[in-house]
């Protein structure tokens, strides 16, 4: 049973430390919605939609009120539009992600993630056209959102289709150049993609998913922000296992919060309740800050030495209070380091202190992986590329998720800034260092590690 304390500490979560249940995403199946014209093909996929997640927000909203529990985003995900629409080249995959983002206008969702590709192993025919689809489709679309898986433990590196897509992304960077080539930010290469992550803009629903489920997304970065430094204050003698204790108690805490809102609106909708996923996603909002939290774990300049071990003990216990809270777990759960979206991570990229090759060694510890990082407009696609793949390697190597989220930005180089704006926020131009072109220009795949055999 609930103490009293218990209860004062989850109002405070509210009211003073930007608590929220960031977003409810529905997955959708969408495979049913296969047909051999692509007319038929998106009215389908649009009546699909409006069916089965016509009254999240509206249900979403309903829930939020009655416990006074904020929702920040309404979200849907849906089946990798390259299985959906294989058939139908990359003029047919334009048509139907403006008929997902018609759909996803008329039920009022904030995003719709799935215009994806599943290219771990090998790139396929209509992997090929859904990346070639790619400038286009993210370029005249609102609300769309995609991915591609390149990498997996079993698999290894698929360094042909990395390079695909660095030049669709370079493209779209040009075709989105008014708004700073925001349109990248509308796309994540992955390596071991999670199929249940309710976060954009890299959530898909997986094809061993139901055919509609409600995920939900908690994050509270200024929640343990605040935690650590309440602890401190209070035991000037506290260690390193002190604060890990209290972080994984605080998940918990969390994370039973995010579970009754997703079971309360999946019972409403009358569809499966899927997972909880408690990524600590930081805002630009002071206090709301993944950065903010390693400084309370004694790392002064992010970027230093020990940060790397201090965002591990933060994954680590915030993994282990969720794992505790619910038997329901799942997408990515852990720490996010975007650094646009985060004041402290982007102030350390700007003063120097957290270079791209620092964040890339961080990702080896947290969720996601280099994520938000804006880089120079006129940076070659090869570079662009061998960068995914070193951070597709460090997911690979260690069975875990990391993803890219690049936004080279057009007319601007090392030592400006861009300015996204809203939860998106602004960043310095990180520089990344050039010579690995040769290694992804061979080609083909960078074959499975040896513990990918675990028959």
């Amino acid at each position: 049973m609930l103490s009293a304390q218990d209860i004062l500490l989850t109002l405070r979560m509210f009211q003073e430390e930007n608590l929220d249940v960031r977003t409810v995403t529905m997955g959708v199946n969408l495979l049913d919605c296969s047909a051999p014209s692509v007319d038929v093909l998106c009215r389908k996929v649009h009546q699909k939609i409006r069916d089965t997640a016509g009254r999240m927000v509206e249900t979403g909203r309903r829930t939020a009120d009655r416990y006074g529990i904020p929702i920040v985003n309404y979200r849907v995900a849906v089946t990798p539009i390259s299985l959906v629409a294989a058939a139908h080249g990359p003029a047919g995959m334009v048509r139907v992600a403006q008929a997902l983002d018609d759909a996803a206008r008329d039920i009022g969702v904030d995003f719709l993630g799935g215009y994806s590709v599943m290219a771990h192993k090998h790139t396929g025919d209509a992997d090929r056209a859904l990346i070639e689809s790619l400038p286009e489709a993210l370029s005249t679309t609102e609300r769309i959102c995609g991915s591609a898986n390149v990498a997996s433990t079993r698999a290894g590196i698929n360094v042909s289709a990395i390079v695909e897509i660095a030049r669709a992304l370079m493209e779209l960077s040009a075709r989105t150049a008014d708004t700073d080539g925001f349109g990248c930010a509308k796309f994540v290469v992955f390596a071991n993609i999670p199929e249940d992550s309710p976060f954009m803009a890299g959530a898909i629903h997986g094809i061993g998913e139901a055919d509609a489920v409600i995920n939900v997304g908690v994050s509270g970065p200024g929640v343990i922000n605040k935690a650590a430094r309440r602890l401190r204050e209070m035991d000037e003698d506290v260690t390193l296992g002190a604060m890990a204790e209290e972080i994984k108690c605080t998940a918990f805490r969390v994370t039973r919060i995010g579970e009754l809102i997703g079971r309360e609106v999946a019972e409403e909708l009358g569809v499966r309740f899927g997972i909880v996923d408690l990524s600590l996603a930081p805002t630009p909002t002071v206090g709301d800050s993944i950065g903010e939290i390693l400084q309370a774990l004694g790392i002064e300049t992010i970027g230093a030495a020990g940060s790397t071990a201090a965002l591990a003990l933060l994954t680590d216990a915030v993994k282990k209070g969720g794992a505790f809270a619910s038997s329901s777990v799942g997408g990515l759960s852990g720490a996010f380091i975007p650094v646009s979206e985060d004041h402290v991570l982007a102030d350390a990229a700007r003063n120097g202190s957290l270079t791209l090759d620092k964040l890339e060694a961080m990702t080896s510890v947290c969720s996601v992986g280099l994520d938000m990082v804006a880089v120079p407009g006129d940076t070659h696609y090869e570079t662009l590329a061998a960068a995914i793949a070193d951070e597709a390697a460090i997911g690979v190597m260690n069975g875990k998720t990391t993803a890219c989220r690049f936004v080279p930005v057009p007319g601007k180089g090392v030592g400006d800034t861009v300015v996204f704006g809203g939860l998106f926020g602004e960043a310095p131009i990180m520089a990344i260092r050039p010579g690995g072109e040769q290694f992804v220009r061979f080609g083909g795949r960078v074959p499975a590690p040896i513990h990918s055999l675990r028959n």
